[in-house]
């Protein structure tokens, strides 16, 4: 009988295909050659479990109650990370501009969270669920992604901790050389995919 491999992040973001090559404007509106899908990855449910059980394993020891991932690059990874833990799990979403609990969830004062992200570049969608929790009465005890993509620049009042670091470089508009080339740039992620 063939033993089953043991899974590798790196190793299942080259079969998927999650980095992208080309030129991009982030959501802090930098300029990139380079981007990082995980939605990629997300949609093979057998990736998205191992990636789960991953992320559970850096945080068995906190004692998570729930896990909240936000809407909407969070919702699949942190779904998957509650199934390994064997907790409940919501999503903040975005509503006029600002994070929120909506289709009944709750959180109850006390609660044990886990912020599950797909990627984390500056972290502020993850400090806005935090400050969120906070005011609910509910108690932040980690944060965690698949891809830690700040460089070591975001910065959190709880553990934060990864699969994958990877920093790619960004550009100001201004200065971006990929515009100077006059190629063509696309707007990925959650909050709009457009071309420019």
């Amino acid at each position: 009988m063939e033993k089953k491999r043991e899974w590798r992040v790196e190793e299942a973001m080259a079969r998927t295909g999650v980095l992208k090559e080309g030129h991009f404007v982030l959501s802090s509106g930098r300029h990139s050659a380079r981007y990082m899908q995980c939605a990629q990855l997300l949609q093979h449910p057998g990736e998205a479990e191992e990636a789960g059980k991953a992320i559970a394993g850096l945080f068995r020891e906190e004692g998570v109650d729930s896990v909240v991932g936000p809407a909407l690059g969070g919702v699949i990874i942190a779904h998957e990370t509650a199934r390994a833990l064997r907790v409940r799990c919501l999503f903040a979403e975005r509503k006029e501009g600002k994070m929120q609990l909506r289709r009944g969830f709750t959180i109850q004062p006390g609660e044990r969270l886990l912020l599950v992200e797909d990627v984390v570049t500056t972290g502020g969608s993850v400090r806005e669920v935090v400050d969120l929790a906070e005011t609910l009465g509910a108690r932040v005890v980690g944060i965690g992604s698949i891809v830690d993509r700040s460089g070591g620049r975001a910065s959190f009042p709880v553990p934060f901790r990864s699969l994958f670091q990877h920093t790619i470089e960004s550009y100001n508009p201004a200065d971006c050389p990929l515009c100077k080339q006059g190629r063509p740039v696309e707007k990925p992620g959650s909050r709009q995919t457009v071309k420019v």
